[in-house]
């Protein structure tokens, strides 16, 4: 049942709204799967009860004094496999944290609080907040989708409660076009379906009676490699051999991780952005083991003849890449303190090549609540939209929904060097 991928670590994020028990059930995570040591336990007591928020919440001191937080990152295991949890803060002005959280994450876990709902009414209507961060994970490609449906433990009818609130993210998923890997009633205070379904007082609480959000998460897929694209590799690091005898091959290594499709001896490439074109002659792996390598894996990578490559340069596919752009149609969530207006120049960062972007047009806002498009002339803070950028030098890109790799690109301010922009490839 577990195959290969459910071995290597899922990373998943949480998010909701603020007070939703985010951290309580990461603490209830934690607690059950052992993964908190019994002298840390006995420091978050209140009252002879275990205070779970007080576990992962180090942060919101830090939060009430309006520092700006990053995303916590927490580590648990249980025998079936590791796990990597993002903690996203739940609040508008904090969209940045969850975007830099969610671009790389295998799943979101979207917990919606039954307490803050008219959970009686079947037309009841979703926070806002449960609609934006479903639309966010969804926009960045998170491939698994969960919502755990929260303080069931605390309505007056559980099952009544969950029925409606299922019938609701059902209507909005399914207008928003996302889709759900599951759905699950849980309470994280008394931790009813979290880790186990055993310690339930009924069978078929909410009347459900499928796996803990825990289960779920143990066979989750990891993000597959994106091997079903052509060859790219962002050159990292560039390794020279100066007492080489061998004639046959250049006398350098190219370093970096694979970022599209696999690599093999034999294999013709051609280099970004100077055109030439080499075969490969060796693969290594991290540990120098000659072997061919896919999407995902570090390589070291010896051509059959001296090309003049460096790094950010990028050894691409002879066939079937992607062409250089130089223009490109983007979305992008703004994280700087100073808006994005046409105009202005930032570096752009893609794999491990800087070039300078210049803002060409914002064509919309998206509403972080809808995604409805809205006419606007600047992106604020924590604002998501369209834009237009014009580069100084071409860029290998695809379409974000191809390639989460190629697809994504950094804005860096030029005198600042803040991270100014997450850019996804429209």
């Amino acid at each position: 049942m577990h195959n290969e991928q459910h071995f290597s670590a899922l990373k998943f994020i949480t998010c909701g709204s603020v007070d939703d028990g985010k951290s309580t059930l990461i603490g209830r995570l934690l607690v059950d799967t052992k993964a908190v040591l019994q002298d840390h336990l006995a420091g978050v007591q209140r009252s002879g009860e275990t205070d779970l928020a007080l576990l992962t919440d180090g942060l919101s001191a830090e939060r009430e004094q309006g520092i700006t937080i990053d995303v916590a990152y927490r580590y648990f295991a249980t025998s079936a496999r590791k796990f990597i949890i993002g903690d996203a803060p739940g609040h508008e002005q904090y969209t940045r944290n969850m975007v830099t959280a969610a671009s790389s994450a295998d799943a979101a876990v979207v917990l919606v609080d039954a307490i803050k709902l008219d959970w009686a009414n079947p037309d009841l209507q979703l926070l806002p907040q449960t609609r934006r961060h479903s639309l966010l994970v969804n926009l960045l490609r998170v491939p698994s989708i969960v919502f755990a449906i929260n303080k069931l433990d605390a309505v007056a009818d559980a099952a009544v409660a969950y029925k409606n609130i299922a019938g609701a993210l059902e209507k909005f998923t399914k207008e928003a076009a996302i889709t759900v890997t599951a759905m699950v009633p849980v309470s994280a205070l008394k931790g009813w379906n979290v880790v186990t379904t055993e310690n339930n007082d009924q069978p078929d609480w909410c009347g459900y009676s499928g796996p803990s959000l825990l289960s779920i998460l143990e066979d989750l897929p990891v993000t597959p490699a994106e091997t079903d694209v052509a060859f790219s590799f962002p050159v990292q690091w560039v390794e020279k051999f100066h007492d080489s005898g061998v004639t046959t091959q250049g006398r350098r290594v190219f370093w970096g991780r694979v970022a599209t499709g696999s690599v093999e001896p034999g294999q013709t490439i051609q280099v970004f952005p100077s055109g030439q074109t080499a075969v490969v002659s060796q693969v290594l792996s991290a540990t120098r083991q000659p072997q061919g390598k896919a999407a995902g894996h570090i390589a070291g990578i010896v051509l059959d003849r001296e090309v003049d490559v460096s790094r950010g340069d990028w050894l691409l596919a002879a066939e079937g890449a992607p062409e250089g752009q130089r223009q490109l149609s983007t979305t992008i969530a703004w994280m700087d303190d100073e808006p994005l207006v046409a105009g202005r120049v930032y570096w752009a960062l893609h794999g491990h090549r800087w070039v300078k972007a210049k803002v060409q047009r914002v064509v919309h806002r998206l509403n972080v609540n809808t995604l409805a498009e809205e006419e606007a002339t600047e992106l604020a803070p924590n604002a998501i939209g369209h834009v237009t950028l014009a580069l100084q030098e071409p860029l290998v890109t695809l379409p974000f929904a191809q390639s989460r790799i190629l697809g994504a690109l950094v804005l860096v301010d030029t005198a600042s060097h803040k991270t100014s922009g997450a850019v996804l490839v429209n």
